[in-house]
């Protein structure tokens, strides 16, 4: 029988109300009930995909001025509750209206900067398969707007490099010839990401509609945070961001009012402390069917 791992030498404690305690905390309700229960400065990392206003089931319909409100009030709350050398990792995309995109880190950028806070990339996920468009050119990105509350913050490249693509090239000339161009250790990953969104035959696929893979939130906690730290999810859904956090030794908390995707959220959060998350490897090369075995390892 394989051992159960578990999270800094004890066993995973899923509260559902927030203690500074709790390795997890899951939480069935409000995230503004949440995230005010959560102290000033204690999170390292908040790191979200807020509902879109596209009327899905864990969502209101709201009228545009009536969205940013409620936006505001969760950022808010997310910024007090950011250490000082926080961050704060927003992933959205589009609202679709009648064939008229809005894009929302555009909309949202404001509410942030009238925090003080200061936009160190936006980030583009880049993913290859999605709804199909008849009158437009079909969507196939959605952005990650990272924020940080001070200059002073927490930020480790070397955690999230990833391979050189001419791992030997070296200087041809000067000073330096003969010498690697490139970090022995890999490259910086850029601020476009290319990994495969949650759909149907994913092998992270639950019954959450708007699911996003554990390895966007991975690389995020990975080079934002350190281990043993806070890192919370106002809209959690199915627990993406705790089973991330759980697996790369952080802690987790996390709201959502659709208790069937918090049961499946504590599931995933058992099987990434046991080691048994059906999850893909942020290392995992894209499929290009143009390679031996699509290029897979």
């Amino acid at each position: 029988m394989q051992e159960q791992k578990t999270l800094f030498g004890r066993d995973i404690e899923i509260a559902s109300e927030y203690s500074n305690e709790a390795a997890v905390t899951l939480y069935l309700g409000d995230r503004l009930d949440l995230l005010r229960s959560i102290p000033d400065g204690a999170a390292s990392l908040i790191v979200t995909s807020p509902p879109y206003n596209l009327g899905k089931d864990y969502e209101d319909d709201l009228g545009h001025g009536d969205y940013i409100e409620s936006q505001a009030d969760t950022i808010a709350e997310a910024v007090r509750i950011c250490a000082d050398d926080g961050s704060i990792c927003w992933q959205v995309g589009n609202y679709v209206e009648n064939g008229e995109i809005m894009p929302l880190d555009t909309v949202l950028y404001p509410v942030f900067r009238a925090h003080g806070l200061k936009l160190r990339n936006r980030i583009v996920w880049h993913f290859g398969h999605g709804l199909h468009c008849s009158n437009r050119f079909s969507g196939r990105y959605e952005v990650i707007l990272w924020f940080t509350k001070t200059d002073s913050y927490h930020f480790d490249l070397d955690a999230v490099r990833v391979p050189q693509k001419y791992p030997g090239k070296k200087h041809y000339k000067g000073p330096k010839a003969g010498q690697l161009s490139g970090h022995p250790d890999g490259k910086n990953p850029s601020d476009v990401w290319i990994m495969p969104n949650v759909k149907a035959n994913h092998r992270e696929k639950t019954e959450h509609p708007c699911q996003f893979p554990i390895a966007l939130i991975e690389r995020l906690i990975l080079a934002l945070t350190e281990p043993g730290d806070l890192v919370v999810d106002p809209y959690i859904g199915v627990g993406t961001t705790a089973a991330a956090a759980v697996l790369t030794e952080r802690r987790a908390a996390g709201a959502d009012i659709m208790p069937h995707y918090l049961e499946i959220a504590r599931e995933r959060v058992r099987q990434a402390a046991a080691g048994t998350l059906p999850h893909r490897p942020l290392d995992k090369p894209i499929y290009d069917p143009s390679l031996p075995n699509g290029g897979h390892r």
